[in-house]
Formats: structure tokens, sequence, C-alpha cells
């Protein structure tokens, strides 16, 4: 919302705020920040007075800026459908399984949302989610089935709530 009533007052020769105070009998303080487009807050009576003396509409003094649309550029058809697909088992994992990022990644088009590697490590403390450790010690990796049945969980009891 835009006010628009200097724009009026500029149409119909009112070039001061001191012009629109004696139009409208509104004391100076109130002309001041209506000729300035700067009132927060209207009176009924304030109104009324505005336009009976620009002799227009309520509507006129309000105008509607419409947001501006931001043009993106457009994204390959192929560029959509992978985003929107999880990757599969194989594209997804090393040779030892998928780590805790890809497994966020694939469940993103479940959850709505990527869920955090802390997230993740908290089902797998509670024994929702199965992993195996490599020699390192913050390296986890999971397998299709666990993947697979902790999906499964996930749908039914996670999703179910919300």
């Amino acid at each position: 919302m835009k006010l628009q009533i200097k724009e009026i007052c500029e149409a119909q020769g009112i070039k001061s705020a001191y012009e629109l105070a004696k139009r409208t009998k509104l004391n100076m303080p109130t002309a001041y920040r209506a000729f300035a487009n700067d009132i927060k807050q209207f009176t009924p009576q304030t109104l009324k007075a505005l336009c009976d003396a620009l002799k227009c509409s309520p509507s006129d003094v309000f105008g509607y800026n419409e947001p501006q649309k931001v043009k993106r550029p457009s994204v390959p058809d192929v560029a959509k459908k992978a985003a929107t697909e999880p990757p599969t088992f194989q594209e997804s994992t090393s040779g030892k399984g998928m780590t805790t990022e890809q497994v966020a990644k694939r469940l993103e088009p479940i959850a709505g949302k990527i869920l955090s590697n802390r997230r993740i490590l908290d089902y797998v403390k509670s024994g929702k989610l199965k992993s195996e450790q490599s020699g390192n010690r913050k390296a986890r990796f999971f397998s299709e089935a666990d993947y697979l049945e902790f999906e499964t969980w996930y749908e039914a009891n996670i999703l179910k709530q919300k």
C-alpha cells in the first residue's frame, strides 16, 4: 500500500501542506504529514476531509504497489527431474554405503527439508537407523536395506505426526 495524497494534490495544483490545510481544515501537522505521504494512521474524519477537499475517493488515496516479479533463469527439465527424484543407491554410495549427507539428501523429498547430520546421528543413537562405522570414528555408512527400513519408519512415525 502506498499513500498518493501528494500526487493527487499536485495534480490539482496544491503545491504546499499549508494550502492543503486551508482546503481540508485539518491542523497543520496533520496536513503536513498528509502532504508528505507520511500518515501512519487515519481517523475517519481525516480521511473524509481529505477526500471531500480533493474530490476523490478513499481508494484514490491508497495506491497499491504490486511487488515486482523477479525473472529467474529457466531450469532445464532434466535438472528439474534430477532435483525432485532421490538418487538411486548406486548414485549415492561409495563402496561402503551411503554417508550421512547422502542419507539426508535422499530423505529431503520425503521430509520436505534436509535433515541435519546431528538429527540423523540422533536416529542412529536411538536405534532407528542402523549404520556401520569405518576405521575413522566419525565416518558412518548406511546400507540400502537399513536406509529403506528407516525411510519406512520415518514416514509412518514422524510424518504422520505432522
